[in-house]
C-alpha cells in the first residue's frame, strides 16, 4: 500500500470521522473541526495534496460528490413545510438572491477593489448558502421547524441557482469583442433558460419513473439505493453537459420530487442515504481545505478582509432586511436569517473553476476572486458555526436545550410517571391518539400530544416538539415494539424503551428480536400488568434526591422501591434498563424517579425488602 493511500485513510477517513464524533460528543460544529483538520494537513503541514495524489480527476470527483449532497438535500424539501414557512422561503429565494447579488458585487468593487467583471462574478458566487454546511448545523441545533425550514430551503434551492447565475455572469464576461446584446439575448440567455427548464422536467420525470417501478414491485430492495445514487449522478452529468450548474438543479429536483411523491418504504432508504452523505461531506471538507495552497492564502489582503467584514455585517443583513419588508417573518427571525449564511463546497468549487477561467482569459482582478471567496467560506463557517445555537437561544428561536422525554401511551401509571417528571421540572411529553386518555394529563397541566406516532402527522409533530428519549407504555407489546423500531433511527437505538413484554419474549434467540423492539424499561419482570396493579394498590412514582447518605444504597436490591430513571437536571437523563451493562453513577443532587409503595419514606431506603426488585 503506497504512502499516499495511507495518508488518505489516516487523515481523511479516520480524521474526518474522529472530528464528527468529537463534534457530537462535545456539541461543537463539526464543519469547523473538519475545516481545521484540512488546513493543518494541507497548507499547514503540507503532507496532504489531494490534487497531486488523485490527479486531474479530483475536481470531477468533487463535482459528483456535490451532486449526491444536493440530491440528499432535495430529499429534505417536503412541500408540507411550506404551510408555515412558505412566504419566508419565497422571500429568501426569489427576492433576497438578486438583492444580495447587487449588494455583494458593489461591495467587491468599492471595498474589495475588484474590477466590475470580477466583482459581479464574486457577487454571483456568494449568493449561495451551502447545504453542505447548513444541513449539518441544523442537525445539531434544535431550531423551531419554521426557522429551520427557512435556512434549509434557501441553502438547497439557491445552491444550483447560484451556480447557474455564476455561469451566466462568466459567459457574459468572456464574450468576444463584437458580441453584444444580440449574442446574450439571442443565444446565451435562451440556452440557459431552456437547459434549466429541461433539467427540471428531467428531474421530475426520473422521480415519477422511479415511483412507477417501486409501487409495481419492479425494483428489488437490494438495488433501490444503488439505482437512486446512479440516477442522481446520471442526471447531474446530463445537466452539466447541457450547461454548467444545470446538473445540480437536476439532482436537486430529482430528490425533491421523490420525497413529495410519497413512495412507500422510502423513509428507511432515505435514512441510509443520510449516513452516506455525512461521510461524503466529511471527506470533501477535509480534501478541499487541504487542497488550498500557501500561495493562494498569501493573496489574502486588507481589502479582502474588509470585503469579508462587509459581506458578513452589511451585505447579508441588509439584503435580508430589504427582501423581507412587509413579510410575516418576525424581527428575531429576520435577525437570525440575516446573520446565519455559511458558504460551503459549491461556492468553493464554482470559484475555483470560474475564477481560473476568468484569470486565463486575462481579465483584470480575476486572481482576487478565489482568495476572497475562500475568506468568506472560512469566516462564515467559523463564526456562523459557533454562533448559530447561542444566537438562536438568545432570540428564543430554539426549542428547549434540556434533555426531554416522550412517553407514548396514556394510562394510569404512565400519566402518574409523567406528572412526577413534570413536577420535578423535567421536560416530558405524553403522547396518545385518544383524547379521553389524555384528559387527566391535560387537567394536571402536563404537556401532551394527541396523535398517532406512526403516522406522518405524528412524525411531524414530534419534530416540532423534539425529545431525546422515548418510552412506549401501552398495554400492546407488539405496538410498543413497532413504535420503538420505527423511531429508533430518529432517537437512537439506545434511547428507545418499552415496558417489558414479559421475560419469555426477551429470549435472545426465540424471543422478540432486539431490532424489532426497544430496550426494556426497568426490569424484565416489571411488565404492564404489574405496574398497573401496583398503582391500584397505592404505589406511586416519587422523586428521590441523591445525597451523601443514600447515594450508595438507592440501587440496593433490598430497598422497597422500583427505580426507573436517573436525572441530572438540565444535563442528562438516564433511563434504567436491565439490558444495560452498567448502572449510571449517582452524584449529590441527582434525582432518581422510582415507583414506591404507600407510606414510603426516604429514611427506609436500606430497610425492608421487595420481592419485585431484581426478580
Amino acid at each position: 500500500m503506497t504512502e499516499s493511500v495511507l495518508l488518505f485513510i489516516f487523515f481523511v477517513l479516520g480524521g474526518s470521522m474522529l472530528a464528527q464524533w468529537t463534534a457530537w460528543r462535545f456539541r461543537l460544529p463539526a464543519i469547523v473541526l473538519l475545516f481545521s483538520l484540512g488546513l493543518v494537513a494541507g497548507p499547514g503541514l503540507e503532507i496532504l495534496h489531494p490534487t497531486k495524489m488523485i490527479g486531474p480527476a479530483f475536481h470531477s470527483l468533487v463535482s459528483l460528490a456535490v451532486a449526491l449532497i444536493v440530491f440528499e438535500g432535495g430529499l429534505a424539501l417536503d412541500f408540507r413545510q411550506l404551510k408555515q414557512s412558505g412566504e419566508g422561503v419565497i422571500r429568501l429565494t426569489l427576492f433576497a438572491l438578486p438583492i444580495n447579488l447587487i449588494l455583494g458585487s458593489a461591495a467587491a468593487h468599492y471595498i474589495g477593489a475588484m474590477s466590475w467583471g470580477a466583482a459581479f462574478l464574486f457577487g454571483a458566487i456568494i449568493v449561495v448558502t451551502g447545504p453542505t454546511v447548513v444541513l449539518p448545523l441544523l442537525r445539531q441545533a434544535k431550531l423551531h421547524p419554521r426557522v429551520a425550514a427557512f435556512l434549509r430551503w434557501e441553502a438547497i434551492i439557491n445552491d444550483p441557482v447560484g451556480a447557474i447565475l455564476a455561469t451566466l455572469v462568466l459567459e457574459v464576461l468572456l464574450m468576444r469583442p463584437g458580441e453584444g446584446s444580440g449574442t446574450f439575448f439571442g443565444f446565451i440567455l435562451p440556452h440557459m433558460i431552456l437547459s434549466a427548464g429541461l433539467m427540471i422536467l428531467l428531474g421530475f420525470g426520473a422521480a415519477w419513473g422511479m415511483r412507477w417501478l417501486w409501487v409495481r414491485d419492479m425494483m428489488p430492495e437490494i438495488l433501490k439505493i444503488p439505482v437512486l445514487i446512479t440516477s442522481a449522478l446520471v442526471l447531474f452529468v446530463l445537466g452539466t453537459l447541457a450547461m454548467d450548474g444545470a446538473g445540480l438543479m437536476a439532482s436537486t429536483v430529482f430528490g425533491m420530487a421523490l420525497v413529495n411523491l410519497r413512495i412507500p418504504g422510502f423513509a428507511e432508504i432515505q435514512r441510509m442515504k443520510e449516513a452516506l452523505v455525512v461521510l461524503i461531506v466529511s471527506i470533501l471538507f477535509v480534501l478541499l481545505t487541504a487542497d488550498l495552497q500557501r500561495a493562494e492564502l498569501a493573496h489574502l489582503s486588507i481589502s479582502i478582509g474588509l470585503l469579508t467584514l462587509a459581506v458578513l455585517f452589511l451585505v447579508r443583513p441588509l439584503g435580508i432586511l430589504l427582501a423581507t419588508i412587509r413579510s410575516d417573518l418576525t424581527w428575531p427571525e429576520r435577525i437570525f436569517v440575516g446573520w446565519i449564511a455559511p458558504r460551503g463546497i459549491v461556492a468553493a468549487a464554482v470559484a475555483g473553476i470560474a475564477g481560473l477561467r476568468l484569470q486565463d482569459a486575462g481579465y483584470p482582478g480575476a486572481g482576487q476572486v478565489m482568495p476572497a471567496v475562500f475568506a468568506i467560506i472560512a469566516s462564515t463557517m467559523i463564526l456562523h458555526g459557533f454562533s448559530l445555537m447561542p444566537l438562536g437561544r438568545r432570540l428564543k428561536l430554539t426549542l428547549s436545550n434540556e434533555p426531554a422525554l416522550a412517553i407514548v401511551g396514556a394510562n394510569t401509571w404512565s400519566t402518574h410517571l409523567a406528572a412526577t417528571l413534570h413536577k420535578a421540572n423535567v421536560p416530558v411529553l405524553l403522547v396518545d391518539s385518544s383524547e379521553k386518555k389524555l384528559m387527566r394529563a391535560r387537567h394536571e397541566k402536563i404537556p401532551v400530544l394527541q396523535t398517532e406516532v406512526l403516522s406522518e402527522e405524528g412524525a411531524e409533530s414530534l419534530e416540532e416538539r423534539p425529545a431525546d428519549y422515548l418510552i412506549c407504555a401501552t398495554p400492546d407489546n407488539i405496538y410498543n415494539g413497532l413504535v420503538c423500531a420505527h423511531l429508533a433511527p430518529h432517537f437512537g437505538h439506545q434511547r428507545v424503551f418499552q415496558v417489558s413484554p414479559g421475560i419469555a419474549r426477551l429470549d435472545q434467540y426465540s424471543g422478540l428480536s432486539r431490532d424489532a423492539r426497544g430496550k426494556v424499561f426497568g426490569d424484565p419482570s416489571w411488565n404492564f400488568t404489574l405496574l398497573e396493579t401496583l398503582i391500584s394498590e397505592g404505589w406511586h412514582f416519587m422523586e428521590l434526591i441523591v445525597t451523601t447518605e443514600n447515594k450508595h444504597t438507592v440501587f440496593h436490591e433490598n430497598n422497597n422501591l422500583l427505580p426507573f430513571l436517573v436525572i441530572q437536571k438540565g444535563v442528562a437523563i438516564s433511563v434504567l434498563s436491565a439490558e444495560d451493562d452498567i448502572r449510571p453513577s449517582l452524584e449529590n443532587g441527582y434525582s432518581v424517579i422510582a415507583l414506591v409503595p404507600p407510606e414510603f419514606s426516604e429514611a427506609e431506603l436500606i430497610t425492608g425488602g421487595s420481592h419485585y426488585v431484581g426478580a
